[in-house]
């Protein structure tokens, strides 16, 4: 069952993170408290979070140490770095480490709830691709094509080709290697003088010749409008 994001603070201010929990609990979403980087390695696995709200000035560990661990990178969750004393060199060491982005204290609510309602899709079609079992999806007529596809992950936007669609989703050659299970937005526009197309897709694939998406929350309307541009394709 999909819940609410999960958000993990890892704050030691406790007047701050319990600013933090608060507002992040009124936008529905579930907050988890810890005052260390140590606490919060442990709650990775334990929390599950779908996002970090990480400090970077820490007892023990810092921010900076703690996401050059390698689970915290390979568990690919997104990280969001607030801190009021951090040096330009840290806050470049993190986003060079893949946080996704760095808020100075004293962060705006208004702000904060932005990146958060940018994060939640992602999170959501992970949640979802975890919660389900692998089914047997119903085969829907594909067609070869070439059409640029805008692919949005949590840690960065890139830029593929679409060399096979259908209403279900699509085979994208590109550059940088996906991970399958991953959340994606991808971003594309049929040339069939409609508008472009924004859907919320999981990876489920990974070959030599591109990767694979599965459409999580296409609507109705988009679906028939891309099966009509398949079937005219089929037709030629």
């Amino acid at each position: 069952m999909v819940s609410a994001m999960r958000v993990l603070i890892v704050e030691d201010d406790e007047r701050l993170a319990e600013i933090f929990r608060d507002f992040i609990g009124e936008l529905g979403y579930q907050p988890t408290v810890v005052g260390s980087a140590e606490a919060a390695l442990e709650a990775l696995t334990s929390a599950r979070p779908d996002t970090i709200l990480l400090d970077v000035r820490l007892p023990g560990m810092s921010g900076v140490e703690f996401l050059s661990l390698p689970n915290v990178h390979d568990s690919e969750v997104p990280v969001i770095v607030v801190s009021g004393v951090a040096t330009e060199v840290e806050a470049r060491a993190c986003l060079k480490l893949g946080a996704l982005d760095f808020i100075r204290k004293p962060v705006t609510l208004e702000r904060l709830g932005q990146v958060l309602a940018y994060l939640k899709p992602f999170a959501m079609a992970r949640q979802q691709a975890a919660a389900q079992r692998p089914v047997e999806r119903r085969p829907a007529p594909r067609a070869a094509v070439k059409l640029g596809v805008r692919i949005t992950a949590s840690k960065g936007t890139l830029e593929g080709t679409c060399t096979e669609l259908s209403s279900t989703g699509m085979k994208v050659r590109v550059g940088r290697r996906l991970r399958p299970g991953q959340a994606v937005k991808l971003e594309f526009a049929p040339p069939d003088g409609g508008p472009p197309i924004d859907v919320v897709s999981l990876v489920v694939r990974v070959d030599s010749e591109g990767a694979a998406f599965w459409f999580l929350d296409l609507l109705g309307p988009e679906a028939d409008r891309i099966n009509t541009f398949v079937d005219r394709l089929q037709q030629r």
